[in-house]
């Protein structure tokens, strides 16, 4: 199968905590003009130079390799400050690596951030054009997609308004309209979809679904919805501060995640440990259930008080297996 996306040690630093000094009198901003041209010279020296002892340091991304398929859609999981939308900004030319190696074979749109490639003084229909455009289409081919375009979209009504009035809904609807219909081998999106209501969403997830499976594009896609995730991808990576934890099937790094997100939240109830879990004063003695066949569960939950509780309340929370609570 060709692949259209390959990545080889990607890393990307960045320098953080420096703060330009601003002199409060006279004679120090006379100074600091002086000394700034060598001052810039010696960080233009520095700048290459990486120290893993430098406390400025922070690598956002660090030897992360994987491939993308032609019509293969890749979940891109992780805790907030992973690296993924790090990761879309190399692969979407907005930012370079440090250091590693990118591939992409094919035309790439993306929709990383609300608003991201509109102009906010043209209208919707114009900053359909631009897109258009930027992706090398001839008028003629947007012209044949245009009706499909602002029908999906659901801002028909607003189309020759310029986008700097409209919400964010409606710029997330355009936004994702133009990058799924203008035809591009690889479609780049991040959680902005979180933005827009269920009923859009849903149909986002279906269009995506359609263009990889009909048209073989390929779709690189951040949520941190594991059930739309599960639903759409068919591989996934992992990240995990800027790391690569795991690249595989997507029920795989979801299992995965789970057990990083839990790991520090595991807990081993032992029935005759003292060790109170709700507050100081009150301890577990046993928890059991009981089930029939067709039948309701019967939750028995023991507790010892020094003092007596009036209707004391316990709750039960079941969730799925992408931890999502299904009731409680």
């Amino acid at each position: 199968m060709k692949s259209v996306i390959s990545v080889s040690n990607l890393s990307k630093l960045y320098r953080i905590g420096l703060k330009e000094r601003k002199p409060d009198t006279l004679v120090g901003q006379i100074t600091q003009m002086i000394q700034s041209p060598w001052e810039n010279l010696n960080r233009l020296k520095q700048i290459n130079r990486i120290d893993e002892r430098d406390q400025s340091i922070f690598w956002a991304l660090k030897d992360v390799c994987f491939d993308v398929n032609e019509g293969e859609v890749l979940g891109i999981i992780g805790k907030n400050g992973a690296g993924k939308s790090t990761l879309l900004k190399i692969l979407s030319q907005i930012t370079e690596p440090t250091s590693g190696k990118v591939e992409i074979h094919g035309r790439v749109a993306s929709l990383l951030e609300v608003g991201t490639g509109f102009h906010p003084e043209l209208t919707g229909r114009d900053n359909i054009y631009m897109n258009g455009t930027i992706l090398g289409m001839t008028r003629r081919e947007i012209d044949s997609k245009l009706d499909e375009i602002i029908d999906f979209s659901g801002v028909e009504k607003f189309i020759d308004t310029p986008v700097k009035f409209y919400s964010s809904g409606m710029k997330i609807r355009l936004g994702f309209s133009v990058a799924a219909h203008l035809d591009p081998e690889i479609l780049i999106v991040d959680e902005v979809l979180s933005v827009g209501d269920a009923e859009f969403q849903k149909k986002c997830m279906g269009k995506m679904d359609e263009v990889s499976k009909v048209g073989g594009r390929s779709i690189l896609f951040v949520s941190h919805n594991l059930k739309s995730l599960s639903e759409l991808c068919s591989t996934g990576i992992l990240l995990d501060h800027g790391k690569q934890v795991l690249v595989g099937s997507i029920d795989e790094c979801i299992s995965k995640y789970n057990t990083l997100l839990n790991i520090n939240n595991i807990y081993d109830f032992d029935v005759n440990s003292s060790s109170p879990i709700i507050k100081p004063t009150i301890t577990f003695v046993s928890v059991d259930i009981e089930d029939s066949e067709n039948g309701a569960f019967l939750f028995t939950v023991k507790y010892k008080s020094p003092f007596e509780l009036k209707k004391p309340i316990v709750g039960i929370v079941i969730s799925d297996e992408f931890g999502s609570p299904l009731c409680g």
